[in-house]
């Protein structure tokens, strides 16, 4: 039988990115050396909530992209090969600060799939992680985030569900599905 219980509502969800916004802005003031990069398929989502706030409160652009980590996956030979989505870095990292944005941070495994692929686009001065959930006591790779919307302790056979209305969703609704 699974459970299912809430985490995040379009409101605790308003408040949560809110708040990540302002801490990035206090490390990276006015985002003139920072970049943001969305994983796929869903840190994509949050890179666009979280890049929307911080364009509104700063006036102005900052740069963004997408990275999709299928070809750095540590086990991309072992498995089927999965299908690969849309990477748009349309520029350089060489100095700047990155700060990579998933949604759900579980083994740490696709985070560091996703340095080795930000790494051909140059050398970073600095990587972060900003991730709305942290699924702490699962990692395989020890990654943790610089940003954290919530910590939570999971086990391996709980599952996060996030749905987002940029997703086709009727409201956004965070979950956790325990087996």
């Amino acid at each position: 039988m699974n459970k299912k219980s809430k985490l995040f509502n379009n409101e605790r969800l308003e408040i949560t990115i809110d708040r990540l916004c302002h801490q990035l802005l206090e490390n990276h003031k006015n985002f003139h050396d920072t970049v943001l990069i969305g994983l796929q398929p869903r840190g994509i989502f949050f890179l666009d909530r979280i890049k929307n706030k911080i364009i509104k409160i700063l006036n102005k652009e900052i740069k963004t992209g997408i990275l999709d980590t299928t070809f750095y996956r540590d086990d991309f030979r072992s498995k089927e090969i999965p299908k690969a989505k849309e990477t748009l870095i349309p520029f350089l990292v060489d100095d700047k600060n990155v700060i990579i944005i998933d949604d759900v941070l579980f083994t740490g495994r696709t985070v560091r799939s996703a340095m080795d692929g930000i790494m051909n686009f140059g050398r970073p001065k600095k990587i972060e992680l900003l991730v709305l959930i942290d699924r702490k006591f699962s990692r395989d790779i020890p990654i943790e985030p610089t940003y954290c919307g919530m910590k939570i302790n999971t086990i391996t056979s709980d599952r996060i569900e996030v749905n987002l209305a940029e997703q086709g969703f009727k409201e956004d609704n965070i979950w956790i599905l325990n087996n």
